[in-house]
Order: structure tokens, then sequence, then C-alpha cells
């Protein structure tokens, strides 16, 4: 076991490990660490705690110290000049004519790199860019191609629920998402109603899948045969996944009527697999289809 401190440097962004040595660290300090881009200023998010061996990344590096006024200030003055540095260098891509959407500049906590964020369809040749920058700041530069999600994660915004987007806020790491979890969760498949605002797959349908796989082990598909705990035989004409309840149509006499059934009053064959299935027309499955795959390839 080592003891260790959470860091994270971006708003949502990932947590590191660093050694918090014989400092007394707590949860929201800011802290000065160095790192692989250099000495960065960042803050606690985990306070102090044991971790196995394995999940350390060695060598593990020491936190160099706990930051104080002036390194509270020298933060605060980078955040300024990141916004100078971005409408520098907004200027510079028009002058060069490139097709590239800058997204975020970044100084590192020591000045000693300036990192700008840039989404492009295919390749750009920045060379000439990389050198008209690094004669205007007079620093090492940085010019780092993201997909959309990351752009989105950036930029932040509001989902379709209301809400600032996950991403931005607390989503550290993005989780991989599939078309098989918006089915399972009887959702729409159209694209425009399970996409969120990067235009991918929407991160939110991972949070309930294991709870609507579960759920919907103990229900049957709609269009099975069932038999009912009163002795009844019916086809299931609907599912009510969250209240556990089905919909029956029963015959009763000779006539045919929908009974409401809880899942543990119904005897049919138990499904291991997907159990809802939506509809949806080609179009929309080819680009849900595409959604997937640019998700599964990280753009």
């Amino acid at each position: 076991m080592v003891k260790v401190i959470g860091v994270r440097f971006r708003t949502a962004g990932k947590v590191y490990f660093f050694d918090p040595g014989k400092l007394e660290i707590k949860q929201g300090d800011h802290v000065i660490v160095e790192t692989a881009r250099g000495i960065e200023y960042g803050t606690v998010i985990g306070a102090q705690r044991e971790v196995e061996d394995d999940k350390v990344v060695q060598p593990l590096k020491s936190v160099l110290r706990i930051a104080n006024q002036k390194d509270d200030e020298q933060e605060a003055s980078n955040r300024q000049k990141e916004k100078d540095a971005f409408k520098i260098c907004l200027e510079k891509i028009r002058k060069h004519g490139l097709q590239m959407k800058l997204i975020d500049a970044e100084y590192t906590f020591d000045n000693n790199k300036v990192l700008f964020y840039f989404t492009a369809d295919g390749r750009i040749d920045f060379r000439e860019l990389v050198k008209d920058l690094a004669s205007v700041f007079k620093t090492r530069i940085e010019l780092r191609q993201i997909g959309v999600r990351d752009e989105t994660k950036i930029l932040g915004g509001i989902g379709i629920c209301g809400r600032p987007l996950c991403c931005h806020t607390h989503l550290s790491e993005f989780a991989p998402v599939s078309i098989k979890m918006a089915k399972e969760q009887n959702l729409s498949l159209n694209p425009t109603k399970i996409s969120g605002v990067c235009g991918r797959l929407m991160c939110c349908l991972k949070n309930e899948e294991e709870t609507y796989e579960e759920l919907n082990r103990k229900l049957p598909n709609v269009g099975d045969y069932v038999t009912t705990d009163d002795g009844l035989k019916g086809e299931v004409q609907s599912v009510n996944v969250l209240r556990q309840l089905v919909k029956v149509i029963v015959d009763v006499g000779d006539e045919k009527e929908i009974q409401e059934y809880r899942a543990d009053q119904l005897r049919f064959k138990r499904r291991h697999g997907k159990n809802r299935k939506p509809e949806a027309n080609d179009a929309e499955l080819k680009e849900l289809e595409k959604l997937e795959k640019k998700d599964e390839q990280g753009k």
C-alpha cells in the first residue's frame, strides 16, 4: 500500500496521484507538483489515503509544496495570459488561412510552454503557424488536435436535461457508449434524441445501464406469451421497466381484455439478453452506427 492524494489540473479533468510526503494536505487545497509537462498548479480533490501499489503509475512523484499566495497570483496571471494568447492565435490562424477551429489556450504554470487545442477535419499542416506563434510568445508552442467530445468537455454547455454537461462538471473520463444501451432502456433510436451537445451518443446512457439490464431480465418481451398467477394465458402488450409492471392481453371467456400484472405474477421463459427492442428506420440506424463507430475511434 502507498499513501497518495488525488490532484486535478482542469475542471472535470483526469485525477492524478501524487505522494504528499510529510505535508498536511487537505481536500480543496492547491498544490504545486512536477509533471511530465513541467511544474503545474493543481487542486486536491482526493484527501490522503492508501491505495494498492498496482493502481499507481510509477515513479510516483511528490508534491513540491502547498500553493502560497504568490503561486495563486501566478495562476491567476496565467489564466489572463491564456485569454490574450487565444486571441493572438486566432489572428494567426486567419493569417495562414488554416481550416481549423481553435478551442482553448493553456499556459503551463512555469510558462515553459503554451498549448493550443483545436479541432479540424483531417490533418493540418501547422508548422508555419507554430513558428509564427513561437516568435510572438518566445516559449515552446504545442498545438494539439482534439475530438468533438473533448471540445465539448472544455467549452461546456447545457444538456437536454437542463443541467450543465456531465463531461464539463464531473466526468473525468469518457466511457464507451453503444446503441445497445439505448435499446436496453427502451429509448427512441432517433439520433437527435439520444445524442449530446457534441453530436455523439450521450454519455449518460451509461449511467443506468446496469440497472436496466437487471430489471429487464425479470420482464418478458412485448409479444411474448405468458401465464398469469390466476391461470390465464395471454400476449404481452407493453411493459413498464421501472415499475416492473406488465400489461397482458388475456382471454376471459369469449372476450379479450388487457390486464396489468406485476412481473412476479407471471410465468415465462427468462431472457438473458437484451429485452427492449425499439424500432428505428434504416436511415436512423445507419446514422447511429456512424456515431457509435466515431466514439470507438475517439473522434
